[in-house]
């Protein structure tokens, strides 16, 4: 299958979505790799894995992009070579999944001059990017009995007060896409999603959330949109407003 949905956020972020269904040889013929991402491909063991890549990569060719656009630093966080001029727009399609979600009014738009910030995830038969003038973060994950029980070793268990059992698994994939988002963010040694990150209630009609990451005694605030695709949770986190002292902490 080919590009599976291309979902505009607002006027500045892009999210490029890729139901996987070819083979390997189908997705490999389809691609250019840099001679470095070949050898990364090459030690992949796991063919999900290997596909994911690839997958990917074709992502960031729907964008305008190519393999050798990208980059990683040395934390493993993802980078686009290319300013945000000189890049053709891809795709102008809405949310289309659920009821509409919009960011945030507050998340402040980079001039056009600077670099496009770009964040990669993959779970299975997915795989996502979103390209954006903002610092993102973007995860998708698949439905699974294992995260809810799972869920007291990372999040505060009263969000999944009175919830049906599917819709407590829903939310703690949520939460757990809404803090592997923020860590995309951040991207420091330390971080603990439970003992870090943490969320405001929300509900999952309302498909948004607002995020604190207290940590190394300064407080974060950050924005999170998501929705579900198919048997799968999505999620994008912005950074919402500048960083403060944590509680107890003098300037």
């Amino acid at each position: 299958m080919p590009l599976f949905k291309i979902i505009s956020l607002n006027s500045y972020t892009q999210v490029f979505i890729w139901k996987i269904t070819e083979t390997f040889d189908e997705l490999f013929q389809n691609v250019v790799l840099r001679d470095d991402s070949r050898a990364r491909l090459e030690g992949m063991k796991s063919e999900s894995h290997q596909k994911g890549f690839l997958s990917v990569r074709r992502l960031l060719m729907e964008a305008g992009y190519t393999d050798f656009d990208l980059y990683y630093d040395n934390f493993g966080k993802p980078h686009l070579r290319e300013p945000a001029s000189g890049k053709a727009e891809a795709g102008s399609g809405k949310w289309e999944v659920g009821s509409d979600i919009h960011l945030p009014s507050a998340i402040f738009q980079l001039p056009s001059s600077s670099p496009k910030h770009i964040s990669i995830s993959h779970s299975h038969n997915f795989s996502v990017i979103t390209i954006s003038d903002e610092i993102i973060g973007i995860d998708i994950e698949m439905l699974k009995p294992k995260t809810l029980k799972i869920a007291p070793r990372f999040m505060d268990i009263f969000h999944l007060e009175n919830l049906s059992e599917e819709n407590q698994l829903i939310k703690a994939t949520v939460i757990w896409g809404i803090k592997e988002a923020v860590f995309k963010i951040k991207n420091e040694i330390g971080i603990s999603f439970k003992d870090h990150i943490f969320e405001q209630d929300f509900s999952l009609e309302n498909k948004k959330c607002t995020v604190e990451l207290r940590f190394k005694t300064k407080v974060e605030y950050f924005d999170a949109v998501f929705d579900c695709i198919e048997n799968y949770v999505f999620v994008c986190a912005f950074n919402s407003v500048p960083f403060g002292l944590a509680s107890g902490e003098k300037k």
